[in-house]
Parts: C-alpha cells; structure tokens; sequence
C-alpha cells in the first residue's frame, strides 16, 4: 500500500505521464491509485478514526447533489469521477501516515517531486522552455504541466513544501542538512519565478507564523511589515498590491459575485464546477468558491474538514503531560511538537495561498490534509493522553463558526468594494 501511494504522490506531482512520449495516453495514475486502493482494503492499518473520514465522502455526495439539484443530473457522474479518486487518496495515505517514519518518507518524497518542479522553472526561465516542452508565460512567469499549469498553482504548492523541506533539515547528518536547505532555496527561487503574489505573501504567513509561535505577536507584526516591504522591492507584482489594481479589482468583483451566487442559491450552490457559469473570472478565492457553488451545506463540510486538521496540529503543540505520567512519554511528547509544527505551518502556506485562489477541490490539498490527519491519529496512539475529535458531539460548533466566516467574507468585500470605489 504505502510504494503504491508514493508512487501516486510521484506521479500526480511530476506528472511524466502527460509528457513522456511512451506514457501520453496510458492511464498510469488512475491504475496506480486502484492499485493503492485494493491494498488500503486488504490491509489491517486502514483506520477511521477521525472526523476528516467521515466528512470528506459526505463532502463528495454533496458535490454530486449540487449538480442535480441545478438541473443537471450527469453532472453528478462527472463530480464523482473528478472529485472521487482524490477521496479514495486521502483515506490511502492517511492510513500510511499513521506510522511517524512512513510520514517522514512522504514528507520527502513530496519536497523531492517538488524540488523537481522547482528545476524545471529554472531551466525554464533562462531558456525560455522546459523539458516538458512547456513553454514560459506570456508575462515571463514559469509554469508546468497539467494542475501546475497555472503560476499561481506552482507558487502554492512550492510553499506548502517549504516547512517540510526545512523540516527535513534538521535530521540525517551535516550532508543531508545541507541537501534539504538546498531544497528550501530552490523551492523560495521557485516562487520568485512564479511571480505570484499569493505565494509570496503566504511565504510570509508562514514565517510570521512561526515567529508568532516563537517569540509573540508583536516581534511577528514588525518583522511582517519588514518582510512586506522587502517583497514590494523584489517583486514587480507586488508593488501593484492594491485593491485598485486591476487584477485585484477583478479577483474582488469575482468574490462579489460569488456571494451573490450563494444568496441566489442558498443550500446546495450552483454546483460544483459551474461558476464560470455565471461569471467569467473563477472566484479566485477557495472558501468563495465551495460557499457559491456548493451551498451553505457544502460550505460547512469543508470548513470543518480544513479546521479540524489546524486544530488536530494545535492540539498536540498545546499538550501538556501530566507530572505523573512517565519519561517516555515525556520524551515521545517533545519529538511530536517539531513534526506538529511543521505540519502546521505547511497548512497556513497552503490555505494563505489558497485565500486567492480557486483551489477548493485541488488533489494536493487533500493529499496534505491526509498526512495532517494520518499524523494526528499515529500521535493519540503515542500518546494517549491526546483529546480525541468526534464529529457526533462537535458536529453542531461548525454551523456557527460558517455562519460567522460568512458574515466575514461579506464584510470584507464591501469595504473592498468601497476602497476600490
């Protein structure tokens, strides 16, 4: 099960299958996940114990009804076969991710396919084309193939994987901290190339974060205004930050009119998929895009989904043992923080990133989501004394923490609105 799912988290990441001449045609990555999957059925570590396994195929039939309540009941086929493979690779690597030496291999695995990527846009930078035959923007910035065809797509996963390449650094000897530092300075030269606004300001989401954690909010605040500045001064795109500019005029009247898609069609949205429908820029912004096209009820699922995985990894950082308890615990307590913070601030990358832009059903996200909450359930079994989440008696805190995200969002636009006005 678990050379399986690497091997799926290779091919979804490189993808050589959409440019190597002998594979273009060949369904490796579907085999390789139903592979995967007969192991996962077959194998005694498949486990269900946390609320993410339980929402996200709920999350999924919601998809599909959002589709035929608009109208268009084939729709609810092409959800499932979209949206249904990523569900079957969360449950896969969740379950191999239990076990803290599979989750270090994944870590690796995923910065290593990265770090790959991350080449390829140099290559492609100074020659103008990569060897996937992909060719550099319009506007200079690197691209890839496939989901990462899209800068921004390729800045967002470049930072999500910054934490777990620094992560990686600290163990394996001075070569080895040296060989993942490289990786780290490959993927931030990576983000540089993107170009990509949203990937650079969540490069700074992460680092505040973690000077947050260290040392207070108030030395994060001034080293993030010092920060911002500095990529103001490095990036060309980000001296045009301001509402009024017109990408970010266009990304607001998107989430404009997304929220006016979710009061036209309160419940199930106007199904996945569809917004574009309605408007013709995407809503460039993930939390609108699941409230416009999958409803109030969509939105609640996958906003559970995403926090129950922060909470998970706060958790284990706001454990205290107790006196009594013995000195392995102690000890196994003080290896689990590093690894629960790392996992933590590869979420804030990921989700900063994802604020502006429409990467609500992205299969990395879920892929990282699974090793969030593999990890979460291998830690209550190291330790104990961990709080246990159960989704029959939380399930009721999540319709009023949407409640109030929503009122946020629509706060939020309007004064965005009335600044750009």
């Amino acid at each position: 099960m678990f050379p399986l799912i690497l091997l799926y988290l290779v091919l979804t990441i490189v993808r050589p299958q959409e440019y190597v001449p002998a594979l273009i045609g060949v369904p490796v990555l579907p085999v390789v996940l139903v592979l995967a999957f007969m192991a996962w059925l077959a194998s005694a570590s498949k486990t269900y114990a946390a609320p993410q396994f339980l929402i996200l195929p709920v999350f999924l039939v919601v998809i599909m009804t959002s589709q035929v309540v608009n109208g268009w009941f084939g729709g609810a086929f092409r959800q499932l076969n979209q949206f249904g493979p990523t569900v079957i690779a969360f449950f896969v690597l969740a379950a191999a991710c239990t076990n803290l030496r599979r989750l270090v291999i994944s870590m690796a695995v995923m910065v290593l396919c990265t770090s790959v990527l991350a080449v390829h846009g140099i290559l492609q930078a100074k020659t103008g084309v990569g060897w996937t035959g992909v060719l550099t923007g319009a506007d200079g910035r690197i691209q890839y193939v496939g989901i990462f065809n899209d800068p921004n797509d390729l800045g967002l996963l470049f930072v999500a994987n910054i934490p777990l390449s620094v992560f990686l650094s600290r163990h394996g000897g001075p070569l080895g901290r040296l060989f993942w530092l490289s990786c780290t300075a490959l993927l931030l030269y990576g983000i540089k190339l993107t170009n990509s606004r949203g990937a650079m300001l969540a490069v700074l989401v992460v680092c505040g974060c973690y000077v947050w954690y260290r040392r207070g909010a108030m030395v994060a605040g001034v080293l993030g205004a010092i920060g911002l500045v500095g990529m103001k001064m490095l990036s060309s795109r980000m001296q045009d930050l301001d509402a009024g500019e017109e990408s970010a005029n266009g990304r607001v009247d998107a989430w404009y009119e997304g929220l006016h898609m979710f009061t036209s069609h309160p419940v199930f949205g106007v199904g996945a998929g569809n917004f574009t429908e309605y408007n013709p820029l995407t809503a460039h912004n993930s939390l609108v895009l699941v409230l416009a096209e999958t409803g109030f009820v969509g939105y609640v699922l996958w906003l559970a989904f995403v926090c129950y995985s922060f909470w998970m990894m706060l958790s284990v950082l706001r454990f205290k043992p107790e006196p009594a308890d013995d000195a392995e615990q102690l000890t196994a307590w003080r290896h689990e923080k590093p690894v629960a913070l790392t996992l933590l601030l590869t979420l804030c990358g990921l989700f900063a990133a994802a604020f502006f832009l429409s990467r609500s059903y992205m299969v990395v996200v879920y892929l990282i989501i699974a090793m969030v909450t593999g990890y979460y359930i291998g830690a209550r079994q190291r330790l104990p004394a961990l709080r246990s989440f159960n989704l029959a008696s939380q399930w009721w805190r999540w319709v009023p923490a949407a409640m109030g995200s929503i009122v946020g969002l629509f706060a939020l636009v309007a004064v965005l609105l009335k600044t750009v006005g």
